[in-house]
């Protein structure tokens, strides 16, 4: 690939970036024109991302390292764009997030005093996240970084009269700082121990070296330390998940821009350097741990929310956190697939949260499989059996073997742990074609996924680079076990009208989220209110 076509991928990110630079009463007062040249900018991003992503793939998927301005050679400080699977998938699936997001924006947002303010920090975030995944070395990829963070903290104070706004984002700066500070000083260092900052030239020297070889030295494993806290505060991991739910009042578009788009940075920055600290298992160990803890935790608080929105975020936690425990499994492929997935649905979750309602109406109200007698637990056996038997007809049709998978059969039994939960739902309506069509859904979505995967391995891992690290897989087993298990059980408990005595009080504090927004809002209500 020459530079052309990926300096014409990043042009359109630069000028979206320089947004930024428009004052805000111009912004203001053109709002009309600023808010069309933004959605024209957006569309031709998403269109020049698309077309680069095909072109790669039809290249055969070999990456492609690039440095537009500077010497690496002479300087560590230059710009450079590094472009493989991973990028070529993430560029395209932000730039069609933004670009929907802006379309929607303009009948949202027509007529507002800011929409101007809006409009600019939306192009600024959007490009700066761009920029974020196309980064060639870890300096661009910092900036970039630091960039989105200040976007999404100017659209957080887009109602700045409203003190929640003000204490959402100066919680979410706060935390946000912790992990800049993680991410420089693995990025100080990294130059340190490798002489570069270029992706290019790092994953060359951890090319072809076994895990836990020559590069398992002290200074790696701080670096991989470090990127994974960095990580885990960007992705809003527990403890450090508090500010996603407290962003209810921020406009609807950039809730879907925050859980769609930027919640992933986390995730997108350990499979960026995955060939760096798979040579750290303990902490990707940790990291999977982390993230089951997330999951569980995250979905047991959003089945007792009663906002929509709330509930959103407590899923997007929940599925950050599940992304996480992939990552730290080593599944990259699995990840990246996640990502995708989930960002395409919890952007239409929350473009379409207006509509609950409406649909609400059109049944009346009703939950039918909630009010049925409570006689689920006849069909359990059965749905276990067509979850399994479904998940592992998808594997045989699509040549996976989930042992060679870096945490295939721990991934696998979570999958299947969904399945059954699902079906067990359906079936408790008593209804034959429900529980029919139930059970077709499930096969079928089981083949989706098991191809989906295929493809997304296949442009992922172009880089020969990546490798998988042995970990200990019985204790993260045995975690994932009790973890998903206890909230296989709990789930159809705590959504019953009539619950168990001891699990009332269990229904209040997972409400509250066990209240540590309380300890947030005492460690950063200072700051929110100066």
């Amino acid at each position: 690939m020459t530079d052309l076509p990926l300096a014409a991928c990043a042009i359109p990110a630069l000028l979206l970036l320089a947004t930024g630079l428009v004052p805000s009463r111009w912004a203001k007062r053109g709002a009309l024109r600023f808010r069309r040249l933004v959605t024209v900018l957006a569309g031709f991003h998403f269109l020049a991302a698309s077309l680069l992503l095909i072109a790669f793939l039809l290249g055969g998927g070999s990456e492609t390292h690039r440095v537009l301005l500077g010497s690496a050679q002479q300087s560590p400080v230059t710009f450079s764009l590094y472009y493989d699977g991973s990028a070529g998938l993430m560029l395209a699936l932000v730039s069609l997030v933004g670009w929907v997001i802006c379309r929607y924006s303009n009948r949202y947002l027509d007529g507002e005093k800011n929409e101007g303010r809006y409009y600019r920090w939306t192009a600024f975030t959007i490009g700066a996240v761009s920029l974020m995944v196309i980064s060639g070395n870890l300096l661009m990829f910092f900036v970039a970084w630091v960039s989105t963070s200040l976007g999404l903290h100017k659209l957080l104070l887009h109602y700045a009269h409203r003190p929640a706004a003000h204490r959402a984002a100066w919680t979410k700066f706060s935390i946000s700082r912790l992990g800049d500070v993680a991410l420089i000083s693995a990025i100080v260092l990294t130059y340190f121990h490798f002489h570069t900052f270029e992706f290019a030239e790092l994953f060359a020297s951890v090319q072809g070296t076994a895990v836990g070889g020559p590069l398992a030295t002290t200074p790696t494993v701080w670096i991989a330390w470090l990127i994974v806290f960095g990580a885990v505060t960007k992705s809003a991991q527990f403890p450090f998940h508090t500010w996603l739910p407290q962003t209810m009042e921020t406009p609807t578009p950039v809730s879907a821009l925050m859980h769609a788009g930027i919640v992933n940075a986390g995730g997108y920055l350990i499979i960026r350097t995955s060939p760096l600290i798979t040579h750290a298992p303990l902490a990707l160990m940790v990291l999977a741990v982390v993230g089951a803890v997330t999951a569980c935790f995250a979905a047991t608080v959003m089945l007792t929310q009663t906002s929509v929105k709330r509930s959103l975020a407590y899923s997007t936690i929940a599925q950050m956190g599940f992304m996480m425990l992939q990552c730290g499994l080593g599944a990259f492929s699995a990840a990246m697939l996640h990502i995708v997935a989930h960002s395409l649905y919890k952007a239409h979750a929350f473009l379409s949260s207006g509509g609950v309602l409406a649909q609400r109406a059109g049944t009346n109200g009703v939950d039918v499989a909630s009010r049925a007698p409570f006689r689920g637990w006849l069909h359990l056996p059965a749905a276990a059996a067509v979850s399994f038997a479904a998940f592992g007809l998808a594997m045989v049709s699509a040549g996976i073997d989930p042992a060679t998978k870096a945490g295939g059969f721990v991934l696998g039994l979570i999958l299947c742990l969904a399945f059954t939960a699902w079906l067990w739902q359906a079936w408790r309506t008593q209804v034959t074609m429900v529980m029919a069509a139930s059970a077709a859904s499930t096969g079928l979505l089981a083949l989706i996924y098991a191809f989906s995967f295929v493809a997304v391995d296949k442009i992922v891992t172009s880089n020969p680079a990546i490798t998988t690290p042995p970990l200990p897989l019985g204790g993260i087993a045995a975690i994932v076990a009790v973890g998903f298990g206890s909230l296989f059980v709990l789930q159809p408990l705590l959504l019953r009208k009539t619950r168990p005595h001891w699990l009332d009080a269990m229904y209040v504090h997972a409400s509250n989220g066990f209240y540590i927004d309380a300890v947030y809002r005492r460690l950063f209500g200072p700051i929110a209110s100066s």
